[in-house]
């Protein structure tokens, strides 16, 4: 699968730190069916929260099978976050969406964008989603009020990281207001999609 066709559809990424609004930008670019897209169902060796579902939230994977299918070369993008806990995407699940004859689009971290963008620099457009600012963006991670102070201080020096991988990407929506990160991102996407 290094080899892609041109015409199997396109890849669109986005990325961001967390608490950026990336997710919900990609809710509703997913939402607009001109643009023809199907969301990327990532892999994981992490346990299953909540309510979560196998092949609709994640597919969920044992470590061994992670690793195994590393070894296969099955992945198009993968990464160790923390010890024995991957993520990924399939290749496979890239060759689901596009035997729809559709364009896929990732939610995905700062690294496995870049890393898709460089194996297809044609097909794909790098999205990355900034918040105004990292005292907004340690805001919007206490509102969620789904992690601790220390998550939270471990995501946002995280962002300081990964904001700075910004100018690797195509584009960069400043998500200051939802409303025009939203419109802005339709305008790039739907440009992007037609060329």
């Amino acid at each position: 699968m290094a080899k892609l066709n041109k015409n199997q559809g396109k890849l669109i990424v986005f990325s961001a730190p967390s608490g950026s609004g990336k997710t919900t930008i990609v809710r509703h670019l997913l939402g607009i069916e001109s643009l023809n897209l199907e969301f990327s169902i990532s892999a994981t060796s992490r346990e299953k929260r909540g309510k979560e579902v196998n092949g609709k939230d994640y597919y969920f994977l044992s470590s061994k099978e992670f690793k195994n299918k590393i070894k296969n070369d099955e992945f198009l993008e993968w990464e160790e976050v923390y010890r024995d806990n991957f993520y990924g995407t399939l290749k496979t699940e890239v060759e689901r969406i596009w035997s729809l004859g559709k364009n896929v689009i990732f939610d995905i971290d700062v690294s496995g964008g870049l890393r898709i963008k460089r194996k297809f620099p044609e097909q794909t457009l790098a999205v990355f989603v900034k918040p105004p600012s990292i005292d907004e963006l340690k805001i919007r991670l206490k509102k969620r009020k789904t992690e601790s102070a220390d998550k939270i201080n471990m995501r946002v020096a995280k962002a300081s990281a990964e904001l700075a991988t910004a100018p690797l990407f195509d584009t960069i929506i400043v998500n200051d207001t939802l409303e025009n990160a939203l419109k802005e991102a339709e305008t790039i996407v739907g440009n992007f999609l037609k060329s």
